[in-house]
């Protein structure tokens, strides 16, 4: 009965695990690449960032057309509008939105790794934890660095950042899946031993009444 029930859990947590391994792994890479490419990387997040805020802001303007109250429909319409003018502002001048872009970052960083630090202290003592704890850590110290570098540097700080960021992060899932992976492993270990176990009483009883 234990058997039934935690070798489908054990191979059910194992492969979670790999696929966390396999999703960190991928997650360095890019951050690897970003790094390699730092202004392209930048320009790419404020065209990405900037087509959304354009979608968003379509959205916001249809919407405001669909509301029962004209004054709620009207402060819909000018946040819409004003969603709309600046994701078109960062498509067409995504080195200058960078600027702005990096300011958000460096908060976004900061918090972030503060968040990364409380959640870190949270899963000690389990492997990987240590990574996540480094990964804030650098995360608050990146916000400091772009927050004093900015806006000289805002041009190659977001690829830089964008890209340390995913490999700690990528580093951190890759630790937490083989940490998975381990206590599977076990799980199935002690299941193997209590049915050898079992057997082994099972067969000596036999023996026994024999």
């Amino acid at each position: 009965m234990a058997e039934a029930v935690a070798a489908p859990l054990a191979n059910a947590v194992k492969k979670d695990s790999t696929t966390l391994v396999v999703l960190g792994i991928l997650t360095v890479i890019l951050g690897v690449l970003a790094m390699m490419t730092p202004l392209m990387t930048g320009v790419a997040v404020a065209l990405i960032l900037g087509f959304l805020l354009i979608g968003a802001g379509i959205m916001r303007t249809i919407f405001a057309f669909k509301c029962k109250s004209w004054g709620k429909g009207i402060l819909v319409f000018v946040l819409g509008l004003l969603t709309l003018l600046v994701g078109i502002y960062m498509v067409v001048r995504p080195g200058l939105a960078l600027a702005t872009l990096t300011l958000v970052l460096a908060i976004y960083f900061f918090v972030d790794g503060i968040f990364e630090i409380i959640e870190a202290f949270d899963l000690k003592p389990l492997k990987g934890w240590g990574w996540m704890l480094f990964g804030g850590i650098v995360s608050v110290v990146l916000g400091i660095m772009i927050w004093r570098g900015w806006p000289e540097k805002s041009l190659l700080f977001v690829g830089i950042l964008v890209g340390i960021k995913l490999i700690f992060a990528g580093w951190a899932m890759v630790g937490i899946g083989a940490a998975g992976r381990s206590v599977a492993s076990t799980a199935e270990d002690v299941v193997g031993d209590v049915k050898d176990a079992a057997q082994d009483a099972v067969e000596s009883a036999k023996d026994t009444i024999d």
